[in-house]
């Protein structure tokens, strides 16, 4: 009898074996790479969150400190709201507004350019005079040149400073804006002679030549705004999903804005307006808001929309910026997107109390981003800033 052999299988694995382990490999793999994409989404909206708090933070505290700032030099009440000739060779120019049933270049803290949904332009106006306002009087007779004879030694008004000249009547004549050419310091002192010039010339940038607005001696005066490089005239805007500022003290941002804060896709402000009137309305004992406004009111009651007095009862700026994620989430398998799906509703709750709300729907889309807005997630950043140089005006 001969032993019969074992039959020992064949090493390795089994085709069944085989198709098992393949499967359960995909189904890993199918996990970890929902893992993997769950995680780095997780990822882009965290980041975009965060982009979102910078970019906002970053425009709303830029615009909100010029509004802190504004109306340095500009809160006499011959100056605020005066239709104002400005020339420039940097190309700054005061925004145009409607007053009544035509336009003017008005000097005043604040000016909303209103866009309804779309975004607002805000203009800030300040000047640098350490003396906040001081004043000569014009005594003689100006319709044109260079000279501007004044009642006293020109002390504080140094060249290169800023001047305006405004009518002591509102309403009499434009203002005008220029800059002193000659050294004050020069000057003999009294009884000679005093005056400033306002040559034109490289070094003095807002000046043509003349005023471009005629006087009658000791019936206006001259106000200084501080030297030429600290005069912030800023004027706040958004295109293209970027904030751009174009300011007459930033080098190269007068002729044409530059940019400040990207994916900022809207800004919008408010006017709040202290609507008492006649002698009821004493700014110099403070000033408070009592009606918001996307657009300027005849607060003053003289019948004229967007008068000088108008703008002298603007309290305070309701202000708000709207923020996106720099990176867009992913659309669904149909290539709709739901990241957001309302677009943001700002100014809504009333504020100071007792103080009714003017709610606004904002635009968010960005002109040639071929994505929709749904793609995006947006953040809203709202603050209110007392005009407090309105406040703190001469009274004499």
């Amino acid at each position: 009898m001969r032993p019969v052999p074992l039959t020992r299988p064949a090493p390795g694995f089994s085709l069944i074996e085989l198709m098992v382990s393949i499967l359960i490999g995909m189904i890993a793999l199918i996990f970890a790479t929902r893992m993997v994409t769950g995680t780095d989404e997780a990822r882009q909206s965290a980041l975009g969150g965060s982009d979102q708090m910078q970019n906002g933070m970053l425009a709303m505290f830029s615009i909100s400190n010029d509004a802190a700032q504004a109306g340095w030099g500009l809160n006499d009440p011959l100056l605020v709201g005066c239709d104002t000739v400005m020339s420039d060779t940097g190309h700054y120019a005061l925004p145009e507004v409607a007053r009544g049933t035509g336009t003017v270049h008005p000097l005043a803290a604040a000016i909303i350019e209103n866009n309804g949904t779309r975004p607002d332009r805000i203009t800030l106006l300040a000047g640098s005079s350490m003396s906040g306002t001081g004043t000569m009087r014009i005594i003689a007779n100006y319709s044109t040149g260079t000279r501007i004879d004044v009642d006293r030694v020109p002390y504080g008004f140094n060249q290169g400073d800023v001047i305006v000249a405004a009518p002591e009547t509102a309403g009499a004549a434009q203002c005008a804006l220029a800059q002193i050419s000659n050294d004050t310091s020069a000057l003999a002192p009294p009884p000679a002679d005093q005056y400033v010039n306002i040559a034109s010339g490289t070094s003095f940038r807002f000046n043509s030549g003349a005023l471009g607005a005629a006087y009658s001696g000791s019936q206006a005066r001259l106000f200084n705004l501080g030297p030429a490089g600290g005069l912030a005239f800023h004027t706040w805007s958004v295109a293209n999903g970027l904030l751009q500022l174009r300011s007459t003290d930033l080098a190269g941002a007068s002729a044409a804005p530059s940019t400040v804060v990207d994916n900022v896709v809207s800004i919008k402000a408010q006017y709040g307006f202290d609507t008492r009137l006649g002698a009821a309305f004493q700014p110099q004992t403070g000033l408070t808001v009592q009606r918001w406004s996307n657009t300027m009111i005849d607060a003053d009651g003289d019948t004229v929309v967007g008068s000088a007095g108008d703008y002298q009862h603007v309290a305070a700026l309701r202000i708000a910026v709207v923020a996106r994620s720099r990176a867009p989430e992913k659309p669904a398998a149909d290539g709709t997107c739901s990241a957001t799906s309302t677009k943001p509703h700002i100014f809504a709750t009333d504020a100071p109390d007792g103080v009714t709300a003017v709610p606004v729907d904002v635009d968010v889309d960005v002109t040639g981003d071929t994505l929709s807005w749904k793609c995006y997630r947006y953040r809203v950043f709202e603050t209110i800033v007392p005009l407090r140089n309105a406040a703190w005006r001469p009274t004499a």
